[in-house]
């Protein structure tokens, strides 16, 4: 994949602290750049913002929202990504039935904790299910986590959960992926389970899936190491 630019896009309510960590192994090697998503409220939003200030070659890692947004980057434009990385995410629309009205309700009872006590209240709360169990008791890693979200407020979140909520089914994109892939998440991400990544997997059988050991949903903050390793690897993968 040579030397070309490494966009990194964040998930919900997230913005460059996902990805500092990582940034002393990876920007030595690649010039970085952190995406925003501003008031988006979809993912081909998001892709089209994204696409608009990129250079006309690219890699390109997501977590977690942002691995989505990158499917439909890969889906817009694939001609221009040179190599994708997808953290800790998914990639199947709402279910339907209940199963998906229950998914609105929680988030939508999110939103309301957001907009009455605001957004660090909410992110008090969104964190218990997001690290692994163990990291909960670090109050470094939360309080930084905790900061981050404060930086948005519930009307970027009620956007960012209407592109989620709506998001599109992303099987096709993953089975026509040619480039050098990388597909990883945290053995504890409760919320992505290695089992959703596994599934990825099957459908671009050429991707390399990682598995982070003692590691929730924000495993680039919980083990920047492991995963800075992973993405080295990708991005020294040549087809």
């Amino acid at each position: 994949m040579n030397t070309l630019p490494l966009l990194l896009v964040p998930g919900l309510m997230c913005d460059h602290t996902v990805w500092d960590p990582l940034l002393p192994q990876l920007s030595p090697l690649r010039a970085c750049t952190v995406v925003d998503h501003g008031q988006a409220n979809s993912l081909s939003q998001m892709a089209v913002q994204l696409l608009q200030d990129a250079p006309p070659q690219f890699c390109i890692a997501g977590h977690s929202m942002g691995a989505r947004v990158a499917l439909e980057v890969l889906r817009i434009a694939p001609e221009r990504v040179a190599g994708v990385a997808l953290l800790d995410t998914g990639y199947l629309p709402k279910l339907s039935g209940a199963a998906g009205e229950e998914e609105v309700r929680k988030r939508m009872a999110l939103l309301q904790l957001a907009q009455d006590q605001g957004v660090r209240a909410m992110a008090r709360e969104w964190v218990q299910g997001m690290v692994h169990p163990d990291r909960l008791t670090d109050a470094d890693l939360i309080e930084r986590i905790l900061v981050m979200f404060e930086r948005k407020d519930a009307t970027i979140f009620a956007h960012q959960l209407h592109a989620l909520i709506h998001r599109p089914d992303g099987s096709d994109v993953l089975s026509a992926i040619r480039v050098p892939t990388l597909i990883l998440c945290g053995r504890q991400d409760f919320w992505s389970p290695p089992s959703q990544h596994e599934a990825m997997h099957r459908l671009a059988p050429h991707a390399t899936l990682a598995v982070i050991e003692e590691a929730g949903h924000m495993a680039p903050m919980e083990r920047p190491d492991a995963v800075a390793a992973a993405m080295l690897r990708w991005l020294d993968t040549k087809y």
